[in-house]
């Protein structure tokens, strides 16, 4: 069992329960979301131990996603709590084709307060790898900075780094800064998880090589590019491979996917599994959550993942 610590803003989830837009909606059911939540629910399914560095506030949402974290097994001695803030929550609409709308209300929220004062103490000692995502540095300029402290803490300590670039234009001031500031931190990564279309914006090329190559070149060991229903790509100094998708029975929602892919690589690399079965570990995770409604319900366990991947091999 590896330990790893994810450092993010939870929040509360209201997914419709009729395909309608929002504003239309009547009936939501409530859970909890978050990229780096999904992460770290998904690696305590495979059987280790996460942690999550946040701050919520002392209201309803707040200790529900407490709750929450305690129910997946994930580490909440990391969280601390603020009654000056509020804890951010989200609406999601239901589709039957392509993305869902999402709209936010985390503006000013207790996780955006997040600063390096209130990591005293914290150290990345007991902690094999650190994952952070580029949404989180998105929501304030002290969230930048808690970004930037933990991972070059992580770095200096010698433990994995992994990011997900996980764009969200509309947090940001700018495209300019977005491109900025998340490629500078994947500069303190030792894998980085863009999507193709992040590879354009982020890079300047939809070639998953020519992304590989501009974040080996920035310091990167390793770069996995999420190709879609295409697959993904793996790029290292000694060259680049390629694995195809998995094909899902079914498309239920396709948000939390790329938190699964996330998910796979870094269980697959801390338990030293050759890449090429990391990366098709991966690849499974997230056409697994595909087949699966809410963010991260579909994240599977050992037992889950064996067979899918042993059902694959039958068809």
């Amino acid at each position: 069992m590896k330990r790893i610590l994810t450092v993010g803003e939870p929040m509360a989830l209201f997914t419709a329960q009729e395909e309608a837009p929002l504003e239309a909606v009547h009936r939501f059911v409530s859970s909890v979301a978050g990229a780096e939540f999904n992460v770290a629910v998904g690696l305590t399914r495979l059987g280790h131990r996460a942690g999550y560095c946040t701050k919520l506030g002392q209201d309803p949402f707040g200790r529900q996603i407490l709750r929450a974290m305690r129910e997946a097994g994930i580490d909440p001695s990391l969280t601390v709590t603020t009654a000056e803030r509020f804890t951010g929550f989200m609406f999601k609409s239901r589709t039957s084709r392509g993305d869902p709308d999402i709209f936010y209300y985390r503006r000013n929220s207790a996780a955006s307060s997040l600063c390096p004062a209130d990591l005293s103490g914290v150290s990345m000692d007991g902690w094999d790898a650190l994952h952070m995502t580029g949404i989180f540095p998105a929501l304030s300029a002290s969230a930048e900075e808690t970004a930037v402290c933990l991972m070059s803490a992580a770095r200096a300590a010698g433990k994995a780094v992994f990011f997900d670039p996980n764009l969200r234009p509309q947090l940001w001031e700018s495209r300019e800064k977005m491109v900025g500031t998340v490629n500078a931190l994947a500069a303190l990564a030792d894998y980085v998880m863009p999507g193709i279309r992040e590879g354009e914006l982020l890079c300047g090329s939809a070639d998953p090589r020519r992304i590989g190559e501009f974040y080996l070149g920035r310091g990167a060991r390793c770069v996995l590019v999420k190709t879609g229903a295409d697959g993904a790509w793996a790029v290292t100094p000694e060259g680049a491979f390629h694995t195809p998708a998995f094909r899902p029975e079914r498309i239920v929602d396709t948000v939390g996917a790329g938190d699964g892919f996330a998910a796979g690589i870094i269980s697959g690399v801390l338990e030293g599994l050759p890449l090429a079965d990391t990366l098709r570990r991966a690849c499974a995770i997230g056409a697994i959550q595909l087949m699966n409604p809410g963010d991260n319900e579909g994240l599977p366990t050992r037992a889950e993942l064996a067979d899918f991947l042993a059902r694959q091999l039958t068809q």
